[in-house]
């Protein structure tokens, strides 16, 4: 028997969509990680290197899942994918990943990195702002969550305006920074380290180098509310990734021709984490760089408001087929938003805000989402095999290709992850496998409920 799958209003354009992807992406990691890679490789050319494979990969995975997008384009996104191609208990740990990881934890590291490039100009000693940046943070996410509670009319301005001014705040530093002449092409020499490669060393930082790519599969978390989902939901994957691709990797060529690698690697973790103000300060001066790091703060909240909107969208879905509390798959009547799941993310994002630094965060969401996007991918051979009846107006080019790259070079990233950051790697894997027990005692208490099968919708997408 044939269920129609419930429906959220498709309100959501091309341009909304593609600033959804592109805001998603460009956060917080590209305005920190750098400084990390650069202080653990003591290499500006492993720094790009690491850069341009980490845009690669993204690109593979925006491909691939971009088949999947347009062939269901559904509300929950990759949700919906993985309950296809794996069943429920599959779907249910997606879905336990994303709440814990995949959203709950970039919303925390997002809204700290706000908190402190707005504060970084006023505090010489890191170690001073630590709770003034949690405050901040924390004021953060709350008003970003009573925004998208108000209903999309009003989420959908402010996401595309804050993006809008994060991208001329990251431009003005390339073109400006380039333009002032006040740094040094002769860092961008080749400088591969001698002797053996450091293998676990550049696979943490490639962790680092894909969460800063998170974001290049926003657009299929929307993909409920997409005007002609077909077309504008594979065109705004593609646009959003390419586009970032090469804004980090100019990014990235501004750190370099700015800060020598030894005065980095000099430095300590706390102090490097700011890499675009130090750049900025280098490069512009003090009076410059402290309204620029103001600017760079403002610009994170389109991050943030990005996650507060596509989240939701997941546990909305999960608690439509059953795996989530009831409660989430309600809409507000008069705004046609998730609320229940807009406020328990926020709930569990404030929780791992105040729970961890913001390296140990990071480490815990990128080995996570690495693990995620692994079984995400590789449902694209699944759903080949098991639904070759689902009409794809969107196939995979080079397929079996790109994904199998994908696939291999997330698997190698995670093995090595271990090597360099076991502890934090075994809380985000175990943080995971911590679902199974959760389904079943969840299943035992609630009941199964019939699962939602693929139909014809009233837009006549095919199901």
């Amino acid at each position: 028997m044939k269920t129609q799958y419930y429906q959220l209003h498709r309100g959501f354009g091309l341009s909304t969509t593609t600033y959804v992807v592109i805001a998603s992406m460009v956060g917080v990691g590209i305005l920190t990680t750098s400084g990390y890679i650069i202080k653990d490789t003591r290499s500006h050319t492993l720094l790009l290197a690491l850069w341009l494979v980490g845009g690669l990969l993204s690109l593979c995975g925006a491909l691939t899942v971009a088949e999947l997008a347009a062939a269901m384009p559904y509300a929950g996104g990759e949700y919906v994918f993985i309950r296809e191609a794996y069943g429920r208990l599959w779907a249910f740990l997606y879905g336990w990943i994303s709440f814990l990881i995949g959203f709950s934890a970039p919303t925390a590291i997002v809204a700290h990195g706000a908190g402190r490039y707005l504060i970084d100009p006023w505090f010489e000693a890191p170690d001073q702002v630590g709770g003034i940046v949690r405050g901040l943070a924390a004021f953060f996410i709350v008003a970003f969550t009573v925004v998208h509670l108000r209903g999309q009319s009003l989420g959908s301005r402010v996401q595309n305006l804050s993006t809008i001014i994060k991208l001329i705040v990251l431009a003005a530093i390339v073109i400006g920074g380039l333009a002032w002449r006040r740094g040094s092409f002769e860092h961008l020499t080749p400088d591969l380290p001698t002797g053996n490669m450091p293998w676990d060393i550049l696979a943490i930082s490639l962790v680092y180098t894909m969460f800063s790519y998170t974001g290049w599969n926003a657009a299929t978390y929307l993909a409920g509310e997409v005007k002609d989902p077909h077309r504008n939901l594979v065109r705004a994957l593609l646009m959003g990734c390419g586009g970032v691709i090469v804004l980090y990797l100019l990014l990235n060529i501004v750190y370099v021709y700015a800060l020598p690698v030894e005065e980095v690697a000099a430095m300590s973790y706390d102090q490097v984490e700011p890499i675009a103000a130090l750049a900025a300060e280098r490069l512009f001066g003090p009076w410059v760089a402290a309204p620029l790091s103001v600017a760079i703060g403002l610009g994170l909240l389109a991050s943030l408001s990005a996650f507060i909107l596509t989240g939701p969208r997941v546990y909305y879905a999960m608690a439509r087929d059953g795996l989530f509390p009831t409660a989430a798959g309600r809409l507000n009547p008069k705004t046609e938003t998730p609320n229940v799941a807009i406020l328990a993310q926020a709930g569990c994002t404030l929780v791992l805000l105040f729970s961890g630094t913001f390296k140990n965060i990071l480490t815990y969401a990128g080995v996570g989402l690495s693990a995620s996007s692994f079984f995400v991918i590789l449902a694209v051979f699944v759903l080949r095999v098991r639904r070759p009846q689902i009409i794809r107006p969107f196939r995979t080019p080079g397929y079996p290709v790109v994904p199998l790259l994908f696939l291999a070079c997330t698997a190698w990233m995670i093995i090595f992850a271990f090597m360099n950051q076991p502890l934090w790697s075994a809380i985000s894997i175990g943080s995971i496998l911590g679902g199974i027990p959760v389904y079943y005692i969840w299943q035992s208490t609630m009941g199964k409920r019939p699962h939602v099968f693929l139909s014809e919708d009233r837009s006549g997408g095919h199901r």
